[in-house]
């Protein structure tokens, strides 16, 4: 490659960018303040994503609106060709246009100080060179034709086979014919191991017609693995399956009872509440990627999820919860807050479309062994700090936020949660931690085997002995580090506008002024959450002028919330309580927020726009997003007077 365009580096301020935009390049050293973080939804919003999933299609809308100073098509007419980026580039979504915005808009690089792994997977598998090795950037415009093929030379042995064999589809061809053996030792010898080394290690391939599993896995191995439940939604589906078409026409689903579809992410789009102007832009194209989905589901007799379907509906990660996951196994979804399916005691992780499309055929899923953290909860929450306190609190430590587990650019690391801190929350509290744990950075959580998961999958899952499922760290399994929480030295802890590592303690914004709020998502729209706000709200009322958005993230929660009278005392009080779906998590649904309000939301990703809307957004807990409906102002509930 020669540097026959030009380069964009994304810094944090606003005005370099806008300055590069209009013509004027910069040479920022790798000291400069790139901007942290640049995410999936700033690379491609939520409302392009509904047009479609091709290049020409999505590469105008490249870096819309990134720092409220990139215009559509700005990229690809400025003939970007490079750009460069800070840490935690690519955080947030599994979205695998976002890769698919970047060729469109014209660029052949990305240089950034590290990636996050779902981002970093998608470029690998779709063929986007990148590299962390900013004196890429000096011999290129010392105008050096660039090999750009040593980057892959540079990379972990699968990644490498994988570029070799011109991508993950043609890998997984070569796979399917039982041409290929392993490019990672097999026979390795027992040592002791954390919970997701054990899993990784059971269901590792070792070889064409050979039984699953090696001795140990350890941080950093690069295995191919039995994947069990896969999934997709609107948002994803209509591109795995036309991957998978082109590579394996009219080939079978492997395994297809472990396989599912959700119609989750565009079913509130049409809600009364919803502002024209977002009907106008997503319900249409929306449409038609459920279509396209739906037909591929009927196609290649996949169960389909949604209202009015065969299956029950709700957002997809709850439902995997409620009947699918199991512990031991190996769960996979093209969305990256899979790791909520972690909380029982499995393998959970978001994935690509081209990842999807190849687990789908293969039945495999290739997996970076990640080094594991662990957190010990200890302490009494006195009923009212929550795992989303805990989770935001986690993630915004310097240890998290700053990456400090990292070692190299291809390093990924895990959350595994144990102690006896944990005994005091149910299921659904405790799925709030592992969901949460991909916005600190992280592949996924894992919950050791507690009571409560045991609890939750009683007579959920007929016929199946689960006894032998569960997984137990060795005693002397190895842990990049060990943390130990106590719950009393925890805050009520928030996350301010821009990101979910932005951690603040509650008391410390409790004078911003909240207009909107939203009790949603697969975070925040549990029947613990609702039970958790409608006690703070009993005997109180909304302040006026403030909106109150309520989506329970499924069919059941909604039927239980309905039988315990939850949502018709939140109805009665002036809340907009909605059927099950995602909703304005990601501007599609109601509680998007207006011109000029702050919200308070219960959901796990605050990135500017994600909602829907240019106001900011602080992450908060469900009792927390309860008592600021009350008095129009982030909360303490236990500041309220009582009734």
């Amino acid at each position: 490659m020669k540097l026959s365009g030009r380069i964009l580096s994304l810094v944090d301020d606003a005005g370099e960018v806008r300055a590069q935009l209009d013509g004027r390049d910069v040479t920022p050293d790798p000291a400069a303040a790139y901007h942290f973080g640049v995410n999936t939804d700033a690379m491609i919003s939520g409302a392009a994503c509904t047009l479609g999933y091709t290049g020409d299609i999505l590469g105008p809308y490249f870096l819309e609106n990134f720092k409220e100073v990139v215009h559509k098509d700005d990229i690809r007419t400025g003939r970007f060709q490079v750009v460069v980026g800070g840490d935690a580039y690519g955080s947030g979504s599994s979205r695998e246009v976002a890769v698919v915005a970047h060729t469109g808009a014209g660029v052949e690089l990305v240089v950034a100080k590290s990636f996050q792994r779902i981002f970093q997977e998608n470029m690998v598998y779709s063929g986007l060179p990148f590299t962390t090795d900013f004196g890429v950037l000096d011999r290129l415009r010392a105008g050096e034709d660039v090999d750009l093929a040593t980057l892959a030379a540079e990379l972990p042995p699968f990644f490498r086979a994988v570029a070799e064999a011109g991508g993950l589809l043609p890998y997984g061809s070569q796979l399917l014919a039982g041409t290929l053996e392993p490019c990672y030792p097999v026979d390795v010898p027992a040592q002791p191991m954390n919970c997701i080394e054990k899993i990784v290690a059971r269901r590792a391939w070792v070889g064409p017609g050979k039984p699953l599993g090696i001795g140990a896995a350890r941080p950093g191995d690069q295995i191919l693995c039995e994947a069990g439940f896969r999934g997709v939604h609107e948002y994803t589906g209509g591109m795995v399956m036309a991957l998978y078409g082109e590579q394996w026409p009219g080939a079978p689903v492997t395994r297809p009872e472990q396989v599912a579809a959700f119609e989750d992410h565009f079913v509130l789009i049409d809600e009364p509440t919803v502002p024209d102007v977002v009907k106008r832009a997503r319900l249409q194209p929306a449409r038609q990627l459920r279509d396209e989905m739906v037909e591929a589901c009927e196609r290649n007799g996949i169960r389909l999820h949604g209202p009015g379907r065969a299956h029950a509906a709700g957002v997809c990660h709850r439902l995997v919860v409620e009947e699918y996951a199991l512990p031991g196994d190996i769960i996979v979804l093209t969305d990256s807050h899979t790791p909520t399916a972690g909380v029982l005691n499995a393998f959970a992780f978001g994935v690509g479309s081209t990842a999807m499309a190849f687990a789908l055929r293969t039945g495999m899923i290739p997996v970076t062994v990640p080094k594991t953290v662990r957190v010990w909860v200890e302490g009494d929450a006195k009923g009212l700090l929550s795992p989303k306190d805990l989770i935001l609190h986690l993630i915004g430590d310097p240890y998290f936020r700053e990456e400090q587990w990292r070692a190299s650019p291809t390093d990924t690391c895990v959350i595994q949660l144990g102690g006896p801190g944990l005994d005091q929350w149910n299921v659904d509290e405790l799925s709030v931690l592992t969901n949460m744990t991909v916005e600190g950075g992280l592949m996924t959580g894992i919950v050791e085997p507690c009571r409560a998961l045991r609890e939750f999958l009683d007579g959920r899952r007929p016929g199946v002995e689960l006894a032998p499922l569960w997984v137990e760290p060795d005693a002397d399994a190895e842990y990049v580090r060990t943390i130990r929480v106590h719950l009393d030295e925890v805050p009520l802890t928030v996350a301010t506008p821009g990101d979910s590592r932005n951690r603040q303690p509650l008391s410390e914004v409790s004078a911003v002024e909240i207009h909107n709020i939203v009790i949603a998502s697969c975070t925040g729209g549990s029947l613990a959450d609702l039970r958790a706000a409608d006690a703070v709200l009993r005997g109180r009322a909304f302040k006026g002028g403030v909106r109150v958005t309520v989506t329970p993230s499924s069919a059941e929660v909604f039927a239980a919330a309905k039988a315990e009278g939850i949502l018709d005392r939140l109805a009665k009080l002036g809340a907009v309580v909605t059927p099950p779906g995602c909703g304005s998590c990601i501007g599609n649904g109601p509680g998007i927020p207006h011109a000029g309000e702050t919200t308070a939301s219960t959901t796990n990703r605050n990135f500017d726009r994600r909602m829907g809307g240019p106001g900011p957004v602080y992450l908060v807990s469900p009792a927390v997003a309860a008592a600021s409906a009350v008095t129009g102002r982030l909360t303490d509930p236990r500041a309220l007077a009582p009734v």
